[in-house]
């Protein structure tokens, strides 16, 4: 079965840590660098991984501050 891609992985690790307790409403996410270096990437995977949690309202990304846990991040499926 060939890997995911990280953006993929990035998200279902982001989620999963939001739906398990790990990260809560408020928490900051590492940076892009962080997280880059942490799954071997660049930092076009991990931006795209952020701006797509973003979207589906996980995280609220603030320019300049990070990306943090959104407030109330959605209850389904991510």
């Amino acid at each position: 079965m060939p890997r995911k891609p990280v953006y993929e992985q990035v998200i279902d690790d982001v989620t999963a840590s939001i739906r398990g307790g790990t990260l809560k409403p408020g928490d900051k996410l590492p940076t892009i660098a962080e997280l880059a270096r942490q799954y071997n990437s660049s930092d076009n995977p991990i931006k795209r991984a952020l701006w797509i949690l973003d979207e589906r309202g996980w995280i609220e990304v603030h320019q300049g501050k990070g990306s943090f846990v959104a407030p109330r991040p959605p209850a389904g499926a991510g």
